[in-house]
């Protein structure tokens, strides 16, 4: 499992943490039934406190996307409900956009021209006739242009 921490970023590791799993468990990257690395094994990877990855460890556990088991190790649950895998991928989909808009303010760009940039990529990839999803974590239906 590939995990990165940003260190400079305004959000919190352990978040960054969380979020990444989420992300990857929404795209298929990790499956049900995946171990994970254990507490220990992951904060010397990523060289950071041990709390960190544990208190990751323990949202991820309350948000039903892991189950911990003292002396087994931490998996992927088994069966994610139909709600609980759109919700991860809504959650997926909400923090790409938050680091989206902070990258483009570090950049000196406000949220209204990265929104601008956004959508002329999306016209540029209906035209150039990419494969398009099928409504897949679309909130709401009709998509705003």
């Amino acid at each position: 499992m590939k995990i990165d921490v940003n260190f400079r970023s305004d959000t919190p590791i352990y978040i960054q943490l969380v979020e990444q799993v989420r992300q990857r468990v929404a795209e298929g990257a990790l499956k049900p039934g995946d171990r994970l690395p254990t507490v220990r094994a992951l904060a010397s990877e990523l060289r950071i406190n041990f709390n960190t990855v544990a208190r990751s460890y323990r949202l991820l556990d309350k948000a039903g996307v892991i189950s911990t088991h003292q002396g087994r190790g931490t998996y992927i649950l088994e069966s994610l409900p139909s709600e609980t895998s759109k919700r991860l991928r809504s959650e997926s989909l909400q923090a790409l956009a938050r680091r989206y808009l902070a990258e483009a303010n570090r950049l000196g760009y406000g949220s209204e021209r990265a929104v601008r940039i956004i959508r002329a990529a999306a016209q540029a990839r209906r035209e150039n006739g990419s494969p398009k999803k099928t409504g897949r974590g679309r909130a709401g239906g009709r998509s705003q242009q």
